[in-house]
């Protein structure tokens, strides 16, 4: 896997990079519309649930509708998948960002518990769900378009970069909730501001849609059409039966990605209010400077991946990660008085988040890379995303390093994933060559 200067240009091409910056920027933007919600949890668990109930059972129920959105991925993963796989890799990546922006909308538009009761939650719930389904389609289709359009050799770079911008979503939705914090007063957000950042979103959704009109599809899926090998007769049907080796490895790294994801961005701005007294808007403050760190960690880790080969990296990576975690909770529980600066080393150590794409594109073959890659990243986000953060929050009072030994074990499990399974020969020969 490694790469050597005599296999190609040492940089990608103009072309290329803007392919990788169109798509980039619009799954940035369709990340936003995402995970918006979680940077106002709080205050929607106070919009959306009725008053009488006691503060804990509300922030509960408003991250389980979070997380809601994380169990519909699957099936809208899976559906769109199969387009792409049949269709064509942009088709399918051009409807999800709209899918996933006029929810954005409707929910900045929508009436409250104050006003429509019980409705409000249910209605909050369906758009969650519709977002989740949209959101399915977007990573793996994403993963694949990048992937199959970048020069083998710099497949990590472009990868790495493709999950920076991803992530830069994240941001983009760190400093909204900091600025709305800065503007307004608690009451007028309750009042009124908590719509601005979800009519944003669906502001954000056009320009995403039209952006990913100058996007191309991708030269491996027009030489697979060519052959006439593109159209598969149910492309799940042949991941099932003839690549069940590479499900499992992918099946974990997708639930390492996602502690690193939860516990980084979901749900530490939260603990850091909630148990650690920070205000709000410091919060952000320090949650966007986490992000803006896992954007250069996980550049980083693509870069590394094209240097020494992405199961190696994800070696290294899966050891930083709980590092990383553990540095930022000893600042917290210590009271050292440099949380920005845990939160900068936490956000390079997550770095894994960077390199798993790598791993996963190479684990399928191109008639069914889309398929495979949604099916088992799509059913293991959604089970481990809509447990953990539950799981986490609920365990929090027992101990304020729970994130950290969390970290820990995934770090683990990434580590034990690569000894056991690069060695095997589970990474397909020809997703490789696919994508030179």
């Amino acid at each position: 896997m490694t790469a050597t200067p005599s296999q190609g240009p040492l940089l990608l091409s103009r072309a290329d990079h803007k392919t990788l910056g169109l798509a980039a920027l619009g799954g940035a933007l369709e990340i936003y519309d995402f995970i918006i919600f979680v940077f106002f949890a709080l205050t929607l668990s106070q919009l959306f649930f009725p008053p009488q109930m006691p503060e804990w059972l509300r922030l509960l129920q408003s991250f389980g509708i979070f997380v809601t959105g994380y169990l519909a991925r699957p099936l809208g993963g899976i559906l769109m998948a199969h387009f792409a796989d049949h269709l064509g890799r942009k088709k399918v990546f051009s409807l999800s960002i709209l899918m996933m922006a006029l929810p954005c909308l409707l929910i900045g538009v929508m009436p409250t518990y104050a006003h429509i009761g019980y409705a409000a939650p249910l209605i909050l719930l369906a758009l969650r769900i519709l977002q989740g389904a949209a959101v399915g389609g977007e990573v793996p289709s994403a993963w694949v378009f990048v992937a199959e359009h970048a020069p083998v050799h710099r497949r990590g770079y472009a990868l790495g970069f493709l999950q920076a911008g991803l992530t830069f979503g994240y941001l983009i939705g760190a400093l909204t909730a900091t600025a709305l914090a800065q503007l307004f007063t608690p009451q007028e957000i309750l009042d009124y501001a908590w719509r601005l950042p979800f009519l944003l979103g669906g502001v954000f959704g056009i320009i995403g849609v039209w952006l990913r009109r100058w996007l191309s599809e991708t030269p491996v899926f027009l030489a697979l059409r060519e052959r006439r090998e593109g159209r598969v007769e149910l492309p799940l049907k042949t991941v099932l039966r003839d690549y069940r080796p590479a499900l499992l490895p992918a099946v974990l790294l997708t639930c390492v990605l996602t502690s690193a994801v939860v516990v980084l961005v979901v749900i530490t701005p939260t603990v850091m209010q909630q148990r650690f007294g920070l205000s709000a808007s410091h919060t952000f403050a320090l949650s966007s400077l986490g992000i803006v760190f896992l954007n250069l960690g996980c550049v980083l880790a693509g870069l590394l991946v094209d240097r020494i080969g992405a199961w190696r990296a994800l070696m290294v990576y899966s050891l930083l990660m709980p590092l990383g975690i553990g540095a930022l909770y000893a600042n917290l529980v210590a009271g050292w008085g440099l949380p920005g600066v845990g939160y900068a080393l936490a956000g390079l150590a997550c770095g894994v988040v960077g390199v798993v794409p790598s791993v996963m594109v190479g684990l399928f073959p191109t008639a069914i890379r889309v398929s495979g890659i949604s099916f088992t990243y799509n059913i293991a986000y959604a089970l481990w995303a809509s447990v953990t953060p539950l799981a986490l929050i609920a365990a929090m009072p027992w101990s304020p390093w729970v994130c950290v030994g969390f970290a820990a074990v995934m770090g683990l499990t990434g580590l034990a994933t690569a000894l056991v399974f690069a060695g095997r020969g589970v990474l397909q020969v020809e997703g490789a060559r696919a994508c030179g």
